[in-house]
């Protein structure tokens, strides 16, 4: 199986992951010659869809499958436009995602099929979550806990031209669960926990059967697909969630590949979200059961003779990484360190078959960077308020 990955940052090293993991070939497509995951595929090609079609649609003919690895709107629209000249099936559903790409009509649908929502400004008051409507992640999200900061908030908005989403800022666990749709049908998958540095950036995912309770999860999964359900989603999608007080109140849908979490389920369950896209799409799905295995899969970076946890958007600065099993007594990681580099940068995935054993054996990876490093301590950033 020759998989085509289209877009080699964050997104793309996941899926290149994901596809050797499955026992996939794979090849990356990017505009930047020098894209993160260039380096960690089989076949890096240095080609831009949008300006060389022809040329790219001719790798295509040579893959097995096509999945987008980007978010960049332009792109995807080329891409959907392509897909009929393939020959092979591209796994992605352009118009789930243009819904799940505003947080206004996502948010729509989701009320629609009773899914629980933090409540709206102005009925919930300080503090609020400021956020735009069209960004991913952490773009451009403000806690507001007067007017004053609400009014910075907006301004920023404002200045991306994007629309505001001004609710209830909900504390609690954040979790996340991926879900595969067919169009008709969907299922749901594992859930994890996102754990954020300050600001607001997934720094770590834990994976284990412990993240929240059976009645939760169960929940959890019947949201994922109503929701997929409702959008006629015809690919993969995740679904962010914090787990308050209260109950479950959702955040956001998301209908492309995720990075991070899906990497962290593999490890701990032997799920593969990209091999059941894959067999999905294919009409074969394979249908994986996990098993009980945990994961802790966690991003850090050195600079400046300091250790600091990362979120994955300076992880995404990492330069010509590679696969690294072992390094630091991980299971696995990607990485450009080196030894004696002064600035690198590291994603280590632990297991366990107990939460407590994948928790103890990341704890031994920093504690042995720590000190083949010389470092005193891992500098580890939390969000404000949780």
């Amino acid at each position: 199986m020759r998989i085509a990955i289209v877009g080699g940052a964050l997104q793309g090293m996941e899926a290149v992951l994901l596809a050797k993991a499955a026992g996939y070939e794979t090849v990356v497509l990017d505009r930047k010659e020098k894209a993160p995951a260039m380096s960690l595929c089989d076949q890096p090609v240095n080609l831009d869809p949008v300006k060389d079609p022809e040329e790219v649609l001719r790798v295509f003919q040579s893959c097995d499958a096509v999945i987008p690895a980007c978010e960049e709107m332009d792109l995807l629209k080329t891409l959907d436009s392509m897909k009929d000249r393939m020959g092979v099936p591209l796994l992605f559903d352009l118009a789930s995602y243009n819904i799940s790409s505003s947080k206004n009509k996502s948010n729509e649908v989701m009320a629609s099929v009773g899914v629980p929502l933090p409540q709206p400004w102005p009925d919930c008051g300080f503090p609020a979550i400021v956020k735009p409507a069209s960004q991913s992640g952490s773009i451009g999200v403000t806690v507001a806990h007067n007017k004053d900061d609400m009014d910075r908030g907006l301004e920023f908005i404002k200045s991306i031209n994007d629309e505001p989403v001004i609710q209830e800022f909900v504390h609690g666990k954040s979790v996340s669960i991926e879900v595969i749709g067919n169009g008709k049908t969907a299922k749901s998958y594992v859930t994890t926990e996102v754990c954020l540095d300050s600001n607001y950036d997934c720094k770590m995912v834990r994976c284990n059967p412990n993240i929240m309770s059976k009645d939760d999860c169960d929940l959890f999964a019947k949201i994922g697909k109503d929701v997929a359900e409702a959008i006629g989603l015809k690919a993969l999608m995740d679904v962010e969630a914090i787990l308050t007080p209260k109950g479950l109140r959702v955040l956001e849908i998301d209908a492309r590949i995720p990075s991070q979490t899906p990497a962290a389920i593999e490890a701990a369950t032997g799920v593969n979200l990209l091999e059941e896209l894959v067999t999905t799409a294919l009409g074969k799905p394979k249908d994986r059961h996990p098993t009980d295995g945990c994961s802790i899969y966690r991003h850090v970076y050195l600079k400046d003779g300091k250790l600091r946890s990362s979120g994955e958007k300076e992880f995404g600065h990492v330069k010509g990484p590679r696969f690294a099993p072992g390094l630091f007594g991980s299971d696995n990681a990607i990485t450009d360190y080196a030894p004696g580099k002064d600035e690198w940068h590291a994603t280590l995935i632990s297991k366990g078959r107990t939460e407590e054993e994948a928790d103890e054996r990341a704890a031994s990876c920093i504690k042995k960077i720590l000190d083949e490093c010389s470092i005193d301590e891992l500098l580890d950033g939390t969000p404000e308020m949780i």
